[in-house]
């Protein structure tokens, strides 16, 4: 059973519309809490963002589906997991520092809908962790529509007025240590060591009674193979009869790991036919062991076949797999390791859509990102992006859904594209695109510098409530300055005669 929010105020509790704000704090939190309160002060799109949220439930035990809003235990009020969820990323916190605040910050106690005094309730670490978690891309993309919405309307904007977007990507890291095979297939080997341990515990076998043994024999032969590689030998000889030690040492290596998956896979079928245990029990095991069985072919193909890894082929992470090597050639930054996002931001510093890019390029996704935007705010009728957008397709298609289009040609310049790129309109939008790289200095300060949930869903979870974060951030900045600007022309006369 959960709600958007109580309805009945309890005694002591502060109506969130009454809640007084430090007009002189520069501090993040008031920015963001002035933004979620004036949601929930505006009816119209209080109303629209509750809608929203009234689709916030976990997926129903056992069954397809959502859970029942109306039976059941008592869940935590959507209204509370988007200030908290707003919190995390706005504050780029992690879940420690949003339960100490849940729990000890006054004002933010009050916009969770708390009393200051007489409430006892309490914020639990997996209870705030299980309640973010619910969210997904989709809802926080609706979500951020209607921000992004109530944001224009503060700022007077014309309802004609036609919106100028300016497009970008950069990459956000996933939490992974920096990749090779031998440590790729460690990783491997070592929770399939541990997982096929914890299982054989749980029914009394001793199959992996030696697992700690075990683990500290093969981390042995993968500490050898390190220390060989560090050798800075100039001695031609001494060299070719270190090479050959390293083939030895990988040969010994990946001949243990064989042996452990082995290992791993009669134990897999004792617990799936002498045990019953089900198939999905036996998941996380498998796919430690088709990682290993990956690792192994791949080490031996390259160390001691001299075959060149086709990179379609290599994972970067066994616990991100998604995790992609990413060169974009930034000085002082050879790779990244994570994820391509593109961002589209408008004239006002509002986000008004966003694109986790698997696999892609830029070129690969410029009109769909563009169709994408202009779904959402039909009054997009200009964009700037850079050079890597650029393909004759992409030129030809953005012409014919935008009335300006500002995308530098790659190469060489003909005489029509010096020439289009040298109007006046155009070369005004390209030497304002480069604030979209303000838009993502912001997104990286307020927690899309590294990405720490787990897996693709978390990810694009994690990157939607980043930009929802980040424009009620704007949202709540915008209305300050208009409250400080109003309180400036208020106290006028007395202040010139100060």
């Amino acid at each position: 059973m959960r709600t958007i929010i109580h309805s009945q105020m309890k005694l002591g509790e502060t109506d969130i519309a009454s809640i007084v704000l430090d007009p002189k704090s520069r501090d993040d939190i008031p920015q963001l809490l002035r933004g979620l309160q004036y949601i929930y002060t505006e009816t119209s799109l209080r109303e629209r963002v509750f809608a929203i949220l009234e689709e916030v439930l976990p997926e129903r035990v056992g069954a397809e589906g959502k859970a029942s809003s109306k039976t059941g235990r008592p869940g935590m009020e959507q209204w509370k997991i988007l200030v908290l969820g707003v919190l995390r990323l706005g504050l780029n916190a992690d879940y420690d520092r949003i339960q100490e605040l849940a729990n000890q910050h006054n004002t933010i106690r009050q916009m969770l809908g708390h009393s200051e005094w007489m409430d006892e309730n309490r914020y639990e670490l997996q209870t705030i962790k299980d309640n973010i978690s619910l969210f997904t891309p989709e809802i926080l993309d609706r979500i951020n529509q209607e921000v992004v919405s109530a944001g224009h309307q503060t700022l007077k904007k014309n309802s004609e007025e036609s919106l100028k977007a300016r497009c970008d990507s950069f990459v956000v890291e996933t939490d992974v240590h920096f990749p090779t095979d031998i440590n790729l297939l460690w990783d491997a080997i070592r929770k399939t060591i541990k997982t096929c341990a914890q299982l054989c515990d749980a029914h009394d076998l001793t199959e992996w009674r030696q697992s700690v043994y075990l683990l500290r024999s093969f981390k042995k032969s993968y500490r050898n193979i390190q220390r060989l590689k560090h050798s800075t030998s100039k001695d031609e000889v001494k060299r070719e009869a270190k090479q050959d030690q390293i083939k030895d040492a990988h040969q010994i290596y990946i001949d243990q790991a064989n042996g452990f998956v082995q290992r791993a896979r009669i134990t897999s079928e004792l617990l799936k036919n002498d045990y019953s245990l089900p198939s999905i029990l036996l998941a996380e095991l498998e796919g430690y062991v088709i990682h290993a069985e990956r690792q192994i072919d791949q080490i031996r193909r390259r160390v001691l076949q001299g075959e060149m890894i086709p990179h379609n082929e290599k994972v970067f992470s066994i616990f991100q797999p998604h995790t992609e090597w990413i060169s974009k050639g930034k000085a002082g930054v050879p790779v990244e390791l994570g994820m391509r996002v593109c961002v589209v931001e408008d004239q006002y510093r509002f986000i008004l859509h966003h694109q986790v890019m698997e696999k892609t390029t830029d070129d690969q996704i410029t009109v769909s990102i563009v169709k994408q935007t202009q779904t959402r705010f039909p009054l997009l009728k200009a964009i700037s992006m850079d050079k890597g957008f650029h393909s004759p397709s992409n030129q030809t298609e953005l012409k014919e859904i935008l009335e300006r289009v500002v995308l530098p040609k790659k190469g060489r310049l003909s005489e029509a594209d010096k020439a289009r790129e040298s109007e006046p309109e155009f070369v005004h939008l390209r030497c304002q695109h480069s604030a979209v790289e303000s838009a993502i200095n912001a997104l990286e300060t307020h927690g899309l510098d590294k990405c720490p949930d787990h897996g693709i869903d978390g990810f694009k979870r994690y990157v939607a409530l980043a930009v929802v974060a980040r424009n009620i951030q704007r949202l709540g900045a915008v209305l300050r300055e208009q409250e400080k600007q109003q309180a400036e022309r208020r106290r006028g006369p007395y202040k010139k005669a100060a």
